[in-house]
């Protein structure tokens, strides 16, 4: 695996407004992969915060390229289930977005994710995930 097949796969599998987040593969080794969310207008509620539901959609879209990079190519996936606990605000600073496979079989994988601010370093949003594997 590789850095630009990672960043690659966003194009290639990912809708369009996903690409609008503006992601990029910082980090990846063998068991996951980091990115990098960064804080903007568009993606802030009042205040500068970064709004929820773009975290959300950026462990959704790491955790996938999780998978790619745990299986070496890209598997049909859906996500079957996603619990996700925001721990504080992330105001003017990008996220951190690290997303881990604790177990992938034949049907179904097991994932987690933690952002956390680029600067300072705090975690600000935690997840776990199930995927189908189609």
């Amino acid at each position: 695996m590789d850095k630009e097949k990672l960043q690659g796969a966003l194009p290639e599998y990912f809708a369009p407004w996903v690409q609008e987040l503006g992601l990029a593969v910082e980090s990846f080794d063998g068991d996951g992969v980091t990115l990098r969310l960064p804080q903007g207008e568009r993606l802030s509620r009042v205040g500068g915060m970064l709004c929820g539901q773009a975290m959300m959609a950026a462990a959704d879209t790491a955790m996938v390229l999780a998978l790619i990079n745990h299986f070496g190519e890209f598997r049909p996936c859906t996500t079957v289930q996603m619990n996700t606990s925001f721990l504080k605000p992330l105001s003017n600073q990008d996220a951190l977005v690290q997303a881990r496979v604790l177990r992938a079989g034949k049907s179904l994988a097991f994932g987690e994710i933690d952002l956390r601010g680029a600067a300072d370093g705090k975690s600000v949003c935690r997840a776990s995930v199930t995927y189908a594997l189609l």
